[in-house]
């Protein structure tokens, strides 16, 4: 039996992106690589209460959250490069 490792978090933003793929808020856009929000309420909310319920050793549940929503704010529906075109 093994067990799954949680990938190791170096920076608070990186940490707050992981919770985003965990909700399944976010996704990877193939063609460039640029994280795009999928727009899913309910996977947003997930995202806050996963950062609220269980923030990085250290940061308090309000930090948490806050960067949660830092961070979804930095993140478009479309891709930069695509856009450049």
């Amino acid at each position: 039996m093994s067990r799954r490792r949680k990938p190791e978090i170096r920076t608070l933003r990186g940490w707050a992106i992981h919770v985003f793929h965990e909700a399944g808020a976010i996704r990877e856009f193939n063609e460039h690589g640029w994280m795009q929000d999928r727009a899913d309420p309910h996977a947003r909310e997930q995202a806050f209460d996963i950062a609220r319920r269980d923030p990085p050793a250290g940061i308090s549940a309000d930090a948490a959250a806050a960067e949660v929503h830092e961070v979804l704010n930095s993140i478009g529906d479309t891709c930069a490069e695509c856009l450049a075109d």
